[in-house]
């Protein structure tokens, strides 16, 4: 499966840089995989493409306040992105500048409010290859990173947020991400609680977003791509709503690939357990000819050219039907990527 077929060209205007002032002010491309059908929509319409009964699962994974900029003894500027976290008050994380860096050296931060003048820091433990490093935190940093770091933005994004929860979904409660799950920074508190209302229901997994996500697939054969691995959570109660949901015979419907992942993952993990939860690392890997198990209907954003995400959407769409989508919605010059528009594709 050649990835050249995975390609697109896209107007670099049209990757959004920030995010609308009214989350679900968004359009909402929606493509019907059978049909291959395109109609083009308000967010704010989702409430009507849903049925009482139908499950929306969405991903809680809150991001971390992962980026940190600091200082050096000697006073030169050092950037760290905490990645993983290890035993104790230990971090891997990637570093710049990475050479400079010696083991043993501590590196402070400045607390992010002009009003707080504490001083943070980290102590350099150890040295790989390709940027990565162990750092400890000390006890302030680790209890309190939000004082000090800020989320990290894709690299696609070149502005700064006023507001880092613009980059969280409402719903975010378990920190752990590198990135957001960005399929549901289009819903806001009320359409959450006007969904309930007209008889959707809501449950949650958790995916720990990593950095990979924003990696395209550098092999020419997508079979011959590496799948990054990310850790993941289905509770028990979300499992038995999906098994409550399958039995009224009501759509399960994933809020983003993240989402999907997760679910396939622990469809594949429980399929004679189906009532029981999971939790665990996934490395699942879908691209076209792969068989949905869980997922019926799908809700995300628009993914990077000849990426794993578009692999993976192209499976559940059926490549020439999306696209045919994404032409069209370069076309009507939708917003692309994390703070773009949105696509359901049922």
């Amino acid at each position: 499966m050649a990835m050249s077929d995975f390609d697109y060209v896209l107007p670099p205007e049209l990757i959004a840089q920030e995010p609308l002032a009214d989350r679900s002010g968004s359009r909402l491309l929606v493509v019907n995989r059978q049909s291959g059908d395109v109609a083009h929509r308000r967010f704010t319409d989702l409430p009507h493409l849903l049925r009482p009964g139908d499950l929306l699962v969405m991903n809680d994974s809150r991001v971390l306040p992962a980026r940190l900029v600091g200082r050096r003894t000697t006073g030169g500027e050092v950037e760290m992105l905490l990645l993983r976290e290890l035993e104790g008050r230990r971090w891997e994380c990637l570093t710049r500048p990475f050479r400079k860096l010696r083991i043993g050296e501590i590196v402070e931060f400045a607390a992010k409010s002009l009003d707080d003048k504490s001083i943070a820091s980290a102590k350099v433990i150890e040295k790989f290859g390709e940027g990565l490093a162990t750092v400890e935190l000390d006890t302030q940093l680790a209890s309190h990173p939000e004082s000090f770091g800020r989320v990290p933005l894709p690299p696609y994004i070149h502005r700064t947020l006023d507001d880092d929860e613009r980059y969280q979904t409402v719903y975010a409660h378990d920190p752990g991400s590198a990135a957001a799950p960005t399929a549901g920074l289009h819903f806001t508190n009320p359409m959450l609680e006007d969904l309930r209302t007209s008889g959707v229901e809501c449950a949650f997994v958790t995916l720990h977003v990593g950095l990979d996500t924003f990696r395209p697939v550098t092999t020419e054969n997508a079979e011959d791509h590496i799948i990054h691995s990310e850790w993941c959570r289905v509770p028990e109660a979300t499992a038995l709503a999906i098994g409550a949901a399958r039995q009224r015979k009501s759509k399960v419907i994933a809020v983003g690939t993240t989402a999907a992942r997760t679910l396939e993952t622990w469809g594949a993990n429980s399929r004679e357990r189906a009532e029981e939860g999971f939790s665990g690392m996934t490395s699942i890997y879908i691209t076209p000819g792969y068989e949905w198990n869980v997922v019926d209907a799908m809700l995300t954003n628009f993914h990077l050219p000849k990426s794993s995400l578009l692999l993976m959407m192209s499976s559940f769409a059926g490549r020439e039907k999306l696209f045919e989508a994404y032409r069209q919605a370069i076309e009507r010059r939708y917003r692309f990527f994390s703070f773009g528009d949105a696509m359901f594709v049922e």
